[in-house]
């Protein structure tokens, strides 16, 4: 199994840093808003061709019939844009009342498909008052070209692998596979191609969305990853904004092994305020005692090392599918009944549920074909993030991710690791870890959730420092709040400051 890049951890482009307290005084002047490039017109001023989805979508992914597809052209290499172009493939619904402008969104990821996002509002003010707008980044999903690194089948043989020691041949061998799946993802994507995935490139695109959607201002949603990307641009284009929340906050500050080692804690937490709640029950797969749930979920999951657990599909449920369907549970207190379930079958030997969350979290689809979700996710990090290629580094992240998360320490550990996936990858990464400094940037809108597991509240607090935002807190156990039904008045300050760009009150805690 190859060693990946740290899920959600990573870092923003480099920029000159400035004390966090002089965005107050330049928020009085607002920034003007970016010039358009010549060479870039032909871009901004393109007229998207809207039709139905059936075409951007995979069977049973389906949008609402009222939605409305297209593809918009943006250079592979805004350094270069005579030459090789992608093409975005953008959706939309459109406003059934009093008309703002479009509100662009993004789930996260990177490498989630956003063509879905549109539906995310239905039912109020948003709906009425905006086109909701998703997109697929460059390289992701139903845009073109789509980074491809391994087939279904390949895949497939890769969750199945069981993991290899920390040792001195089990580290040679996992920076090998690691070298291969590069190799393989520069022969079907292209070396070009990879190296124009990442943060830098896409910011980019979404100002290109912004001007062929006739809006003089950008208006944005983003989740997680997402984050990432709206503070990028309002680093870049501060004077092109409107208005902008981010919710489940990643800190542009941290480099990737500090995120990657608040991150275990935020899933320790997780996993503690789930074992917490399941001991409550005699039925608990983790039995009644608080104090032994991570050696008894260590007594479920680890056997499956040396043979996978019995499910209906004949695949089996291998120890890195276990480990990663847990997780997928851990992302919001609603997948805990799920989680009991999954547990209780691994009491009996049967790896079912597990099975189906794992398949979930990698995009795998009914058929057997996958998203391209995985691939993407590695080639975007890897040109995001800084490489870590000092093996001192990288044992004793190991170690250290194993303290801050003991029920996902296997007890394996040697103080070495492998050097991670991103360290031998094929092109240069793009982004350097920085505070963010915005001159003249409008109020933007911090969301982050106490018991967030994949990017820590104080992820939230951090960035909202950084951006002069505000700062909206959601006391609760999920990734994510904003209209996912979790909390009624983080929507209502959430939609008030998007429609009527009404600022939440202050230290508003939901």
């Amino acid at each position: 199994m190859r060693s990946g890049c740290g899920v959600l951890a990573g870092v923003l482009a480099a920029a000159t840093v400035c004390l966090v307290g002089c965005a107050d005084s330049d928020r009085e002047q607002s920034a003007p808003p970016a010039p358009v490039p010549a060479e870039l017109t032909r871009f901004y001023t393109q007229a998207p061709d809207w039709e139905p989805c059936a075409g951007y979508t995979e069977p049973g992914e389906g949008l609402a019939p009222a939605a409305q597809c297209a593809r918009i052209e943006v250079p592979v290499d805004y350094g270069d844009p005579d030459g090789p172009t992608a093409q975005l493939a953008v959706s939309r619904m459109r406003a059934t009342g009093d008309r703002i402008g479009s509100l662009l969104i993004n789930p996260g990821g990177p490498g989630m498909s956003g063509l879905s996002t549109v539906m995310i509002g239905g039912g109020t003010p948003l709906a009425e008052r905006f086109d909701r707008v998703g997109f697929d980044p460059r390289g992701v999903g139903a845009s073109t070209p789509a980074v491809d690194c391994l087939n279904p089948q390949e895949t497939d043989a890769e969750r199945a692998e069981p993991p290899l020691p920390n040792t001195p041949e089990g580290i040679t061998e996992a920076e090998d596979e690691n070298r291969e799946y590069a190799g393989r993802c520069v022969a079907r994507t292209g070396a070009e191609f990879l190296a124009h995935v990442g943060t830098q490139e896409v910011i980019q695109d979404m100002d290109v969305i912004r001007a062929v959607l006739g809006d003089p201002k950008l208006t944005y949603l983003g989740y997680s990853y997402g984050t990432r990307l709206g503070a990028a641009y309002a680093e870049r284009y501060p004077g092109n904004i409107r208005a902008m929340v981010l919710d489940g906050a990643i800190d542009p500050s941290q480099d990737p092994v500090a995120e990657s080692l608040r991150q275990a804690a935020g899933f320790q937490r997780a996993f503690d305020a789930y074992a917490a709640d399941c001991v409550q029950s005699p039925d608990c797969p983790l039995g009644t005692d608080p104090a032994q749930v991570v050696p008894r979920f260590r007594a479920l999951v680890d056997p499956l090392w040396d043979a996978p657990a019995a499910t209906t599909d004949p695949r089996g449920l291998s120890y890195d599918d276990a480990v990663t369907g847990v997780q997928q549970t851990l992302y919001s207190a609603d997948f805990w009944p799920v989680l009991t379930v999954g547990l209780t079958e691994l009491t009996e030997g049967r790896g079912d549920t597990l099975l189906q969350l794992a398949d979930m979290y990698n995009g795998r689809r009914d058929d057997g074909t996958y998203s391209n979700l995985s691939d993407a996710f590695d080639a975007i990090r890897c040109v995001d993030d800084p490489r870590i290629t000092d093996r001192a580094v990288a044992g004793r992240q190991d170690t250290e991710y194993r303290e801050a998360a003991p029920f996902l320490d296997d007890g394996r550990g040697t103080g070495a690791a492998p050097l991670e996936l991103c360290a031998d990858w094929p092109v240069p990464n793009t982004s350097r870890p920085h505070e963010i400094s915005v001159q003249g940037l409008p109020e933007t809108v911090v969301v982050s959730t106490t018991g967030d597991p994949a990017t820590p509240y104080q992820a939230g607090v951090d960035l909202a420092e950084q951006l002069g935002a505000a700062l909206i807190t959601h006391e609760g156990d999920s990734h994510t709040v904003v209209l996912t039904g979790g909390a009624t008045c983080v929507d209502d300050a959430v939609i008030s400051y998007l429609v009527d760009l009404k600022s939440p009150p202050e230290g508003l805690r939901c």
